[in-house]
């Protein structure tokens, strides 16, 4: 059966309370740490299991919370790194972190549910395709980015967040990656508006972003511009993740329909982009190295400060979204996150820069 969550959301979450996964064996596959507690989705096909990490114990009224972070972890699934990452962020946030949840969901690859119990209902993605809301490869079909819609609808719920006021989802590195194309493409703004929550994105490092034209960067040394990019040497450039065309089925059922309405919506959504100066490596281990990735800029930093800067030419009226740079720091969620600029962007807790201007040039 094919998924059309935007018509039905037929992917509820039963509630979001933890169901205990105590007899999960450890075994030699690619992660090495599933959550011992995950949350229960239904599916067409039935009862399926997310990994879960919670500052809080759930399934039961916070009247304390005030703000929630849903963190998603980077391309090597760790979820306790991230847990971890997002726990120092709550003590380094002071009086905000203590009115805070925190949740770190776990995307699963399909060779992690190997040897282990409970695998016939663990989701789990083809090649980290979670990343850019394709279906999964098994118990049922169902998008990453469904799953976001869930937890957020879950968090919504007034009987059990009765004082919630701001949603944040963020990721580092293939969790950026996630949160920006899922904040162009997610139903998250509808279901947090329609509850009177604001809901901000914060997309980390990511090796790469969606573009909605033809144009790329065209660098001069740390200098660049727009413009549009030749097709004869790399012809899936913009193919989905990297641009509108051949979408997976979440995203064809809904955002596809109407490209310009998504932008612009995207483009006056609260979006904070972190920046670490130094995560300029172009031969990064993790760095998207394909035609398409490359036509985005030689590193990430160069990539997103370009990204920023086309999508605001694009948008020179109806923008709500900020820059902001973190110096020194090159590829490390806990760095980006545990910094001034992190914190203020993850709790709105002290200060931190906006680069108000578009810059041409690297900072000095």
């Amino acid at each position: 059966m094919r998924l059309r969550p935007n018509r039905t959301l037929p992917i509820l979450l039963l509630s979001l309370s933890l169901v205990p996964l105590v007899a999960l064996a450890q075994s030699d596959s690619p992660v090495s740490v599933i959550p011992s507690q995950a949350f229960r989705v239904g599916t067409p096909n039935g009862p399926a299991l997310i990994p879960l990490e919670s500052s809080q114990a759930l399934g039961r009224p916070l009247p304390q919370i005030r703000r929630a972070i849903v963190l998603i972890h980077g391309l090597k699934r760790n979820v306790e790194s991230a847990f971890r990452t997002g726990q120092g962020a709550l003590s380094a946030a002071g009086a905000e972190g203590r009115e805070t949840l925190v949740l770190t969901p776990q995307f699963l690859n399909e060779e992690d549910a190997v040897g282990r119990l409970f695998a016939a209902n663990l989701l789990r993605w083809h090649g980290s395709s979670w990343d850019s809301g394709q279906p999964a490869v098994a118990p049922a079909p169902v998008s990453s980015f469904a799953i976001l819609d869930t937890l957020v609808t879950s968090l919504c719920n007034r009987a059990n967040f009765p004082n919630l006021t701001t949603i944040v989802l963020a990721g580092h590195s293939a969790g950026g990656q996630t949160i920006q194309r899922y904040a162009v493409t997610g139903r998250a703004q509808q279901i947090a508006a329609a509850a009177g929550i604001h809901l901000r994105f914060v997309v980390a490092n990511p090796s790469s972003y969606l573009y909605f034209s033809d144009d790329r960067p065209i660098f001069t040394g740390e200098q660049f511009r727009s413009g549009p990019f030749s097709a004869d040497n790399c012809p899936q450039f913009n193919r989905w993740k990297y641009g509108p065309l051949d979408p997976p089925p979440y995203v064809a059922d809904g955002a596809a329909s109407n490209w310009k309405a998504a932008e612009d919506a995207y483009a006056a959504s609260d979006v904070i982009y972190l920046l670490g100066t130094s995560d300029n490596d172009p031969h990064h281990p993790e760095l998207d190295k394909t035609c398409a990735g490359e036509a985005e800029g030689p590193m990430r930093f160069a990539r997103g400060r370009a990204y920023f800067a086309y999508l605001h030419a694009r948008h020179p009226s109806g923008w709500n979204q900020r820059l902001r740079f973190v110096p020194h720091v090159a590829h490390s969620a806990e760095e980006m996150f545990q910094s001034k600029c992190g914190l203020a962007s993850l709790f709105d807790h002290g200060q931190c820069q906006d680069q108000d201007t578009v810059l041409a040039s690297p900072p000095a």
